[in-house]
C-alpha cells in the first residue's frame, strides 16, 4: 500500500536542503569552532544534497518515491548521508540522519506519528555524540540534545502522540508541524546561549554555526509541513562581525582537512581511531561494518588513509588546504570556480591540463597549449571539474598539472575515472607547472610525457613572497609584512624589497634562469624587482595576476 509518509519525507528534505542553501554563506562566515576554515554551511548543504539526490536516484526506474518502501529508502538515505559527508559539521550531521533513519526504519508499518519523531529525534541525538570522542557543548550537538528533549517533552503531553490509521494528511501534517515549530524555537533559544558555553564562540562575537544550521535545517521542515514558505525567513539571522571575527584564530596545527570513505567487511571504527589520533586532530570515525566516513584534520593524508588499506578499498576522497581557506575566507565566492577554458586546438597526441589562480597565470599555460581550470584562490577544485577539463581538453592523452599539494589526490582520482590515457605530473605550485608545461612533447605519449616533465621539475627550485595574513606568535613579522618561502620553508620577512632580494639569492644561487610572476597587488614595479635579482642568473618577469602572491618564483 503506497505510504503517503514517504512523499512527505521527500518534500521535507528538499524544503530543508533550499532553507540550508539560503543562508549558508552566513553560516560559513560564522565557522570557528573546532577550526576557522569557514565551510560549516558547506558541509552541511552537501550533506543534506546527498540525501535528496539518493531519494531522487531511487525514483530513475521509474518508480513512484511512495512505492519504494520505507526500509529500503531509509537505508539508502543514511548511506547517501554518510558517504555526502565532508567536515566535522557534516559528519556529525550524517550520524543525526543516521539515528533518524535507523529508529524510523526499526518501527515498520508505523505511521510516522509524534511519538515515532520524538523517539527518532532522541536516537540521532545519541548518535551524534556518540560519533565524537570528546563532545563539546555549545555546538550543534547541543542544539539536537536540546531540540529532542523539547519534542519529547511536548509529545509527553499529547493525547493523540499515535495517529490513528485513518489519520488525513493535513491533520498529519499539522500535528507534526506543530513539533517541529517547537523545535525550532527551542533550537534557537539554544543557538543563541552557545557562546555562554563555548568561550571561543564569545571571544569571537558569534554563535555555533552547526547548531544554527540546524535551526535553519528545521525551519525548512517546518516549511515544508506547514505549507508556509516563510517560516525559514522567521529564524533570527546571526551575522560575524565586520572583518570577520574569525579570523583571529589559526585554523588549525594541522593544515588539511582530509575526508574519505572506507568500504569492506567486519570494519571496526573503534580500532583505527587510535591510529587517526597520532597522525592528527578533529578525529570523527562513523559508519558500520561495511562502510566508514573519516574524517581527520592532518599533514599526512596519505599516511591517514594507509591505516585502512588492508581492511577496505579507500574511495570518496576529499582533501582541503585548511590554511588556504582562513587566508581567503574575507573574500567570499574566491574558492575554485571549476572553470574549463578548452585548448582551440590539439598541438599533438598528447595536451596538458592545468589548474590555475588568475586569469595571467591561465594566459601563460594557454600560450603552451593548456586546458586550463579556473582553481580559484585557494586552487581547489574537485574531482569532477578535473575530469570535466580533461574530457573537453582536444588530445587523445592528457599530463594533469594540479599545481598545488592539496590537489594532487583529486587529480589522481581524476585520472582513473577517465576514459583517456592520461597521468599527474604531481607539481605543487604554479611556476613548477609552467616548467613542466615546457618540457611537453605533443607528439609522444602520456606515459613518457610524464616521466620527462617529472625531470623537469625535479630540477626546478620554487619560492615566493607574499604578504603575512596574520601577526607572527614569535614576534617576527606582523600581518601585512612580507613572508618569503623556498618550496614550503619560511626564510625571510620584513619589507617587501628585502625579503624577496633574500628569496631571489638563496633560489638564485647556481641558478642559469629564473622566473618571477608577479601577482595583483605586488607592491614594486618590475623595474625594482629586476634590481633585487641576482646577475648571474637570467631573469623573466612575466605578469600572473594571482592574488594573495605578490611573486611567485621558480629557478632552473
Amino acid at each position: 500500500m503506497p505510504d503517503p509518509s514517504l512523499v512527505r519525507f521527500r518534500r521535507i528534505v528538499e524544503s530543508a536542503c533550499e532553507a540550508l542553501e539560503a543562508r549558508r554563506e552566513e553560516i560559513n562566515d560564522l565557522n570557528v569552532f573546532p577550526v576557522a576554515d569557514g565551510d560549516t554551511g558547506d558541509n552541511m548543504a552537501r550533506t543534506l544534497r546527498a540525501v535528496l539526490d539518493a531519494l531522487d536516484d531511487m525514483t530513475a526506474d521509474g518508480r513512484a518515491i511512495d512505492e519504494i518502501g520505507r526500509n529500503e529508502i531509509v537505508h539508502a538515505v543514511a548511506r547517501a548521508a554518510l558517504l555526502g559527508a565532508r567536515g566535522n559539521s557534516g559528519v556529525i550531521l550524517s550520524q543525526i540522519v543516521r539515528g533518524l533513519a535507523e529508529e524510523l526504519a526499526s518501527r515498520p508499518g508505523q505511521r510516522i506519528d509524534p511519538a515515532l519523531v520524538a523517539s527518532a529525534l532522541n536516537r540521532a541525538s545519541d548518535a551524534a555524540y556518540e560519533s565524537v570522542r570528546d563532545p563539546q557543548e555549545g555546538t550543534m550537538l547541543t542544539v539536537i540534545r536540546e531540540i529532542a528533549s523539547r519534542v519529547s517533552q511536548m509529545v509527553a503531553h499529547m493525547d493523540d502522540a499515535n495517529f490513528p490509521l485513518d489519520i488525513d494528511d493535513e491533520s498529519q501534517n499539522t500535528s507534526l508541524g506543530g513539533l517541529i515549530d517547537g523545535a525550532v524555537s527551542v533550537g534557537e533559544k539554544s543557538v543563541a546561549r552557545s557562546p555562554e558555553l563555548l568561550p571561543l564562540l564569545k571571544e569571537s562575537g558569534v554563535v555555533d554555526s552547526g547548531g544554527y544550521g540546524m535551526v535553519v535545517i528545521m525551519s525548512g521542515i517546518l516549511a515544508a509541513l506547514s505549507g508556509d514558505s516563510d517560516a525559514p525567513g522567521r529564524v533570527a539571522h546571526h551575522v560575524a562581525p565586520a572583518g570577520g571575527g574569525a579570523v583571529r584564530h589559526e585554523s588549525s596545527n594541522y593544515q588539511f582537512c582530509t575526508n574519505f570513505a572506507v568500504t569492506g567487511t567486519e570494519l571496526s571504527a573503534d580500532h583505527f581511531r587510535p591510529g587517526l589520533e597520532r597522525l592528527g586532530d578533529s578525529v570523527l570515525v562513523v559508519g558500520d561494518d561495511t562502510t566508514l566516513r573519516i574524517h581527520v584534520h592532518t599533514n599526512e593524508p596519505n599516511e591517514a588513509m594507509s591505516l585502512f588499506q588492508e581492511f577496505g578499498e579507500v574511495v570518496d576522497v576529499e582533501l582541503e588546504d585548511m590554511h588556504a581557506m582562513v587566508a581567503a575566507r574575507n573574500e567570499r565566492g574566491a574558492g575554485g570556480t571549476g572553470v574549463v577554458i578548452a585548448a582551440e586546438a590539439p598541438r599533438g597526441n598528447c595536451g596538458i591540463v592545468a589548474v590555475v589562480s588568475a586569469e595571467g597565470i591561465a594566459g601563460l599555460f594557454r600560450d603552451l597549449g593548456a586546458t586550463v581550470v579556473d582553481g580559484g584562490e585557494t586552487l581547489n577544485p574537485s574531482t569532477e571539474e578535473l575530469l570535466a577539463a580533461i574530457d573537453a581538453a582536444p588530445e587523445s592523452e592528457i599530463i594533469l598539472l594540479p599545481n598545488s599539494s592539496n590537489v594532487i589526490l583529486a587529480a589522481e582520482r581524476a585520472v582513473e575515472l577517465t576514459d583517456k590515457s592520461a597521468e599527474v605530473v604531481p607539481t605543487t605550485s604554479q611556476q613548477a607547472g609552467l616548467a613542466a608545461a615546457v618540457a611537453l612533447n605533443p607528439a609522444s605519449n602520456a606515459e613518457l610525457n610524464a616521466s620527462s616533465m617529472s625531470s623537469a621539475v625535479a630540477v626546478v627550485r620554487t619560492g615566493g613572497v607574499a604578504p603575512a595574513a596574520r601577526d607572527d606568535a614569535d614576534g617576527r613579522f606582523d600581518k601585512g609584512d612580507a613572508v618569503g618561502f623556498i618550496d614550503e620553508s619560511l626564510v625571510a620577512w620584513g619589507a617587501p624589497d628585502d625579503t624577496l632580494k633574500v628569496v631571489f639569492e638563496q633560489l638564485g644561487d647556481g641558478a642559469e634562469l629564473m622566473t618571477c610572476i608577479s601577482g595583483a597587488a605586488a607592491p614594486l614595479s618590475l623595474d625594482q624587482v629586476r634590481g633585487l635579482a641576482p646577475p648571474q642568473a637570467e631573469l623573466e618577469l612575466l605578469d600572473g595576476g594571482q592574488p594573495n602572491w605578490w611573486w611567485l618564483i621558480s629557478a632552473e
